[in-house]
């Protein structure tokens, strides 16, 4: 019985170590299950999703099932904006963690919102203010067109609070090397084999946390 008991032990250890489980962040410890292999290449609409060198990725960013105990209901969004990880709640003490970028400095945000709306290959509309600090960007003041290089990437969802739009929004990005930095304009982007997933899992009307 004890020979057995050693053997399992080990078998359990070897397991773990291949999975290359990690505890990343706070409320968060380990992977039940890792999506690496899914950030291949995809049409999608008739657009073509690049494939992601998810192995230039830091692996706690890659999109993984984690145990994650709060009190906020399944079908809840909660970013972290410190640790860059964005949560979406499941049942039984569980949530989907993605990684994420974020505001740089002077643009972080946080509080709660709802998702107001939800829109595939959206078009991105940059605000007044943004053109201002970057002129280049005059070329897109009637919109950018959608596609895999538009800067809301495959997928948007529009945050709203009590006071109307927010302007922030979680989406896709084709800049794959800017997960798990701070160089957004404070809008939570994701890879984009993400925000697909996300768009999926999120309904209109759900609760957002940003702290």
């Amino acid at each position: 019985m004890q020979l057995k008991t050693l053997t399992l032990l080990a078998s359990l250890m070897a397991a773990t170590t291949l999975s290359g489980c990690m505890s990343i962040g706070p409320l968060s410890i380990g992977p039940f299950s890792t999506y690496t292999g899914d950030y291949n290449s995809r049409v999608d609409a008739g657009y073509t999703v690049p494939a992601i060198p998810i192995s230039k990725v830091p692996r706690q960013f890659h999109r993984q099932i984690v145990r994650y105990e709060t009190s906020e209901k399944p079908g809840t969004i909660i970013v972290e904006t410190g640790p860059k990880f964005l949560y979406f709640v499941l049942p039984e003490g569980q949530a989907v963690r993605y990684g994420i970028g974020v505001g740089r400095e002077g643009f972080e945000w946080n509080g709660t919102a709802r998702v107001a709306a939800k829109r595939e290959w959206p078009v991105w509309t940059p605000p007044a203010e943004m053109i201002r600090r970057q002129p280049q960007l005059a070329k897109y003041a009637g919109g950018m067109p959608p596609g895999p290089q538009n800067a809301l990437g495959a997928r948007a969802l529009y945050l709203h609070n009590k006071g109307g739009d927010t302007g922030y929004r979680l989406h896709g990005t084709p800049e794959w090397w800017s997960i798990g930095k701070a160089m957004s304009s404070g809008c939570v982007r994701l890879l984009n084999q993400d925000i697909m997933d996300l768009y999926e899992r999120a309904g209109v009307g759900a609760k957002v946390i940003v702290r």
